[in-house]
């Protein structure tokens, strides 16, 4: 992989990968683990359905749910396109027509400063593969939770297999990295004072861009701080694991209350 592109061959993946399609002309890319023997468990939403508002903006937004002509459906996987949650599907469906690209870890800073757009690495280190397979194909029997496009979605799936790491605060978005630019971004339009230090448009363009590149930085779950690792076995509903205010530089797994904490 480049700096510029993390695009990989088919026969280059291994169990336990992070990989990724880009849908929309490159809009947002979709995310999945990939399990070996040409299969790939994914998080997704049915066709319509993506952003999950209940409202028109769905329809803006092409489903990541594998779909194929009514008469022409997958031999091995069939009709997904209306499928909701964590599903399996051939690496045929999950690339849609898209090129193969697997998701990087424990980059440097410098690395992940250089690679601008959202969505295609972290500081953080991922785990064994046997970890990785284990959380993915527990996932797939027992799910994870509702989907929401910036607290909860494909990719925060597919990084949550990789290193087991959750969110446990209900004010910022999950570890999606196409969730932070999104937010970096309209954070570096419209709230920087230092926009108004430059009248020129240059001068713009570089405060524009520092602030969103510190801002992606500092929303990276390698750098974050309200992360704790958690079992999959002890993986709990999205609506307690907000309700859930704190520290991970003081968190374990026996501060989390009982009540709130299920074994699937």
């Amino acid at each position: 992989m480049g700096v510029f592109s993390n695009k990989i061959q088919r026969e280059e993946l291994k169990a336990g990968d992070h990989i990724y399609s880009w849908r929309l002309a490159y809009i947002y890319a979709h995310h999945g683990v990939y399990v070996g023997d040409g299969k790939v468990i994914h998080f997704t939403r049915g066709a319509g359905q993506e952003i999950g508002t209940g409202t028109v903006l769905d329809r803006f937004i092409f489903s990541s749910s594998p779909s194929h002509p009514a008469d022409n459906t997958c031999p091995n996987c069939g009709d997904q396109s209306r499928l909701d949650g964590v599903i399996s599907s051939c690496l045929d469906c999950f690339l849609s027509g898209g090129d193969l690209y697997q998701f990087e870890y424990s980059v440097s800073p410098a690395i992940f400063l250089v690679k601008a757009r959202g969505g295609t690495c972290t500081l953080a280190a991922s785990d064994p593969p046997e970890d990785v397979l284990h959380r993915a194909s527990f996932l797939l029997e027992n799910g994870f939770g509702v989907y929401h496009i910036f607290k909860n979605n494909c990719e925060d799936f597919a990084i949550y297999c990789k290193t087991g790491l959750l969110v446990f605060t209900s004010i910022s978005v999950g570890r999606s990295g196409q969730a932070a630019s999104l937010l970096a971004a309209a954070s570096a339009v419209v709230s920087s004072p230092l926009r108004f230090l430059t009248t020129s448009s240059g001068g713009l363009a570089v405060v524009g861009y520092a602030m969103y590149s510190v801002s992606r930085l500092v929303s990276d779950i390698g750098i974050r701080r309200d992360i704790t690792k958690v079992p999959v076995e002890r993986l709990v509903s999205r609506a307690h694991l907000e309700e859930l205010e704190v520290s991970p530089s003081a968190a374990t797994l026996e501060e989390i209350p009982a009540n709130a904490a299920k074994e699937q």
